[in-house]
């Protein structure tokens, strides 16, 4: 529950499209007033071709004091933010912005790190594993840094764009080495599997991958927020694996945006 909602209450949009399964504007604004912060998350639906013209509006509000940002906007938050972290500068995306002291923006990249703590908890063993990442946008090149930052023995990229893929194993060049490679989506022999593309968001859309081929010793983890379980854990767990949810991903990263959002 929102302890305040007045004229000194700081906001802290989130921005989407689409937006109606997202569970951070009440799990946020609790996190903020469990730690006696006078803020609240809103929810923005603004399509891909009104986000700048959105940001420069926000940028003018002067009591917003933060954003998060979820697809398909990642990559364009990036050209707005004037400083951002290592993680971010690396990839190109951010997923978190705050203030700086003089107004314009600082951003960070926390996807990775969420879903990483999200396998963990749930009973991953990323160390010393194979890795099958099936998606190389914002969310999958941060779940890559996370993996290979884990101690991953092998990290195997597939998406649909064979371009997309590649760019991503070139830009882990120096972090991940010959540990990370470009392949195809079969998920046979691999310790972990992890779905970081929109599939499963809308009925009927296919599996990121052949469920049968998945061993059954295999963490299984998706990236997919607000639908319960996707049919793609769903098939995963029927066949013996352990899993973790998109919807486990967002409570674990509540901490960390809170952490992130009121550090100066």
């Amino acid at each position: 529950m929102i302890a305040r909602l007045d004229g000194e209450t700081r906001l802290y949009p989130i921005i989407g499209d689409p937006i109606r399964h997202l569970r951070s504007p009440e799990l946020l604004s609790r996190s903020l007033s469990a730690r006696g912060h006078n803020g609240i998350c809103i929810p923005l639906q603004v399509s891909e071709g009104d986000f700048s013209d959105v940001m420069g509006s926000l940028a003018l509000i002067a009591n917003v004091d933060g954003l998060l940002v979820t697809m398909p906007h990642k990559f364009a938050a990036y050209g707005h933010c004037a400083t951002v972290s290592e993680t971010a500068r690396l990839l190109k995306t951010i997923s978190v912005m705050r203030r700086n002291p003089d107004g314009c923006w600082h951003g960070d990249m926390l996807d990775g790190k969420a879903f990483l703590k999200a396998q963990v908890d749930a009973g991953a063993r990323p160390a010393g594993g194979r890795v099958l990442l099936v998606g190389a946008g914002g969310a999958g090149r941060a779940i890559a840094i996370a993996m290979l930052s884990a101690g991953v023995r092998e990290l195997v990229v597939h998406d649909r764009s064979e371009v997309r893929a590649a760019e991503l194993v070139a830009l882990l060049a120096d972090v991940g080495g010959r540990r990370v490679a470009t392949g195809a989506a079969d998920p046979s022999g691999f310790d972990m599997v992890c779905n970081a593309t929109p599939m499963g968001m809308a009925d009927g859309d296919p599996m990121p991958v052949a469920t049968d081929l998945i061993a059954r010793s295999a963490f299984v983890g998706d990236v997919i927020a607000g639908h319960g379980e996707t049919a793609f854990l769903r098939a995963a767990r029927l066949r013996g694996c352990k899993t973790a949810s998109g919807d486990q991903m967002v409570a674990a990263v509540q901490e960390m945006m809170v952490d992130f959002l009121l550090s100066r």
